[in-house]
């Protein structure tokens, strides 16, 4: 494999996210997609039939064993999107057979098993991403240069809502599903991770299964960020908000026109005040801003970026470290809902 060549790459996993995949890396420039696998053989060729008047590079060779297809000689990465229970295994099954991986969120089901599929991709020297897609949304994007610019000022608190009246999953619970989203765009805002985490949640559609979840992020510098994630809502919300001393900006990703505004108005307290008497809020209210940015599918540039990282052209911005981090807050948060809300640090 040599910089700057196409890649060929197989997709193990064709539910949801797999066919999605499957027509991106069967249609994009530089990729050759170049097998699918699932143990479901309807799946195979339901999607080997969708493809087949887009795919033109190597014939497309269908498996229902991973690590049969993990022996083709001509294979360079792997995207996994299979069931999150089954990742680290066939991630270190990858590794093994020497080839770069893109692995859906979360990364594993445990902090122990992430660590070691983040040490085997490192020690091998291959590139592992972890399929945090909101890192590749142009809105996120420039709600992160707002961040980064300073024009938010100090950023007091965010906060995120993910809700709607299912997909209810067997896999995992509402908050393994739909707060890892959440959790790596508030450590890309950030730069960082949380000091610590509380969090509650409830089962309401089926036992044992929490479909409903509040969760509290602390950060450092007394950052605070709030998710709430639901399967049991009627009202489908995709909201992140985040509030500075100078301005809070808002990213509706349910929004077609509006995906980012930028609200030109704070508070602060007024400075150098001797006494109570002297204190004051100075309130600043200004224009609604909504900005002009390009977009693209968020998947076709995680791929792409993926595949530039293959080409040593870019650092990851999900690596094996950024999905081991969410995992690792993912565990604390089932600590804090078992004790009832009670803080657990990190």
């Amino acid at each position: 494999m040599f910089m700057g060549e196409k890649k060929n790459l197989a997709v193990i996993g064709c539910g949801y996210w797999g066919k999605n995949y499957i027509r991106l890396l069967s249609q994009m420039a530089d990729t050759n997609l170049v097998a699918i696998c699932d143990r479901d053989k309807e799946a195979l060729k339901a999607n080997q039939t969708r493809i087949l008047s887009s795919q033109s590079g190597p014939r497309l060779q269908l498996f229902t064993d991973y690590n049969d297809m993990l022996k083709m000689d001509n294979l360079d990465a792997v995207v996994i999107c299979t069931s999150p229970d089954t990742h680290a295994p066939i991630a270190k099954a990858a590794i093994e057979a020497g080839k770069h991986i893109l692995v859906e969120k979360p990364m594993t089901m445990s902090s122990d098993s992430a660590r070691e599929v983040v040490e085997a991709a490192t020690m091998k020297g291959l590139t592992l991403m972890v399929g945090h897609i909101f890192l590749y949304n142009s809105a996120v994007t420039k709600v992160k240069e707002y961040i980064e610019h300073g024009d938010l000022g100090q950023v007091y608190y965010m906060y995120a809502k993910r809700t709607n009246l299912g997909p209810i999953r067997k896999d995992v619970n509402a908050l393994w599903d739909l707060a890892p989203h959440d959790i790596s765009i508030f450590n890309h805002f950030m730069a960082n991770t949380p000091e610590w985490v509380s969090a509650t949640a409830c089962s309401f559609l089926r036992d044992k299964t929490e479909d409903v979840g509040f969760i509290t992020l602390g950060y450092p510098n007394k950052t605070l960020a709030h998710i709430h994630v639901s399967w049991a809502d009627p009202h489908k919300e995709r909201e992140v908000v985040v509030v500075g001393s100078e301005q809070r900006v808002v990213f509706n990703d349910v929004s077609q026109t509006e995906k980012v505004k930028i609200y030109h108005k704070g508070v602060t307290a007024r400075k150098n005040y001797e006494d109570f008497g002297d204190f004051q809020m100075v309130i600043r209210d200004g224009e609604i801003v909504i900005p002009a940015f390009p977009m693209a599918e968020p998947l076709r540039e995680q791929v792409q970026h993926f595949i530039n990282c293959i080409d040593g052209f870019c650092e990851s911005r999900s690596n094996g470290y950024d999905g081991l981090a969410v995992v690792r807050i993912l565990e604390a948060i089932d600590r804090s809902v078992q004790s009832f809300g009670k803080p657990i640090y990190l």
